[in-house]
């Protein structure tokens, strides 16, 4: 009876560090298109991932956040949307209709995916691992509304979260690009 408790402890203790083990690059995401990506394929890239939403006093980060992309996004830096309805329904479109107002009315050329939740019980795996330091192995960064931001640099770690009333032009990410 020992040998198996034991072992079961074994097991429970290699799955809790795999799950700390894991990085932003174990992941696929959907595109607002429907395509599979592969998050591997952004390997030496430092990434803004931000969930975003068409609805809301923040919905004008997309300009800023547009333009961050113009100047630094290349082949080491990169900016990812995830349309999220999680809070009050400011996301209530289609893929296809928030593709077409972020085009309309903002210019975005950063990759946008399909829309998912970023809280609660049907989270998207990659914001459980963004969120949760059981995931992640770092810390517990809640998502308290849209335009959160967090940080991956290019080895694929979570370096940080920032509020979402933090101007993508803050100084903190200009420098993490920078650096």
């Amino acid at each position: 009876m020992k040998t198996y408790i034991l072992f079961i402890m074994a097991v429970m203790l290699s799955v809790s560090i795999m799950a700390q083990n894991r990085s932003f690059y174990d992941f696929t995401v959907q595109t607002i298109d429907g395509e599979e990506l592969s998050l591997s394929q952004l390997k030496g890239k430092k990434v803004l991932i931000i969930n975003v939403a068409s609805k809301c006093g923040l919905t004008p980060q997309y300009e800023q956040l547009q333009a961050l992309y113009e100047k630094y996004g290349s082949d080491a830096f990169t900016i990812i949307g995830f349309p999220a309805n999680n809070f009050k329904e400011q996301e209530p479109g289609s893929n296809e209709e928030i593709k077409e107002f972020c085009r309309l009315n903002y210019g975005v050329t950063f990759p946008l995916m399909s829309k998912i939740s970023v809280v609660g019980e049907d989270k998207a795996p990659l914001y459980k691992w963004l969120t949760e330091k059981s995931e992640n192995g770092i810390k517990d960064a809640e998502v308290t509304w849209n335009f959160q931001k967090f940080m991956i640099d290019e080895n694929g770690n979570w370096i940080g979260s920032l509020p979402p009333q933090t101007s993508p032009m803050d100084d903190t990410i200009i420098s993490w690009i920078e650096k």
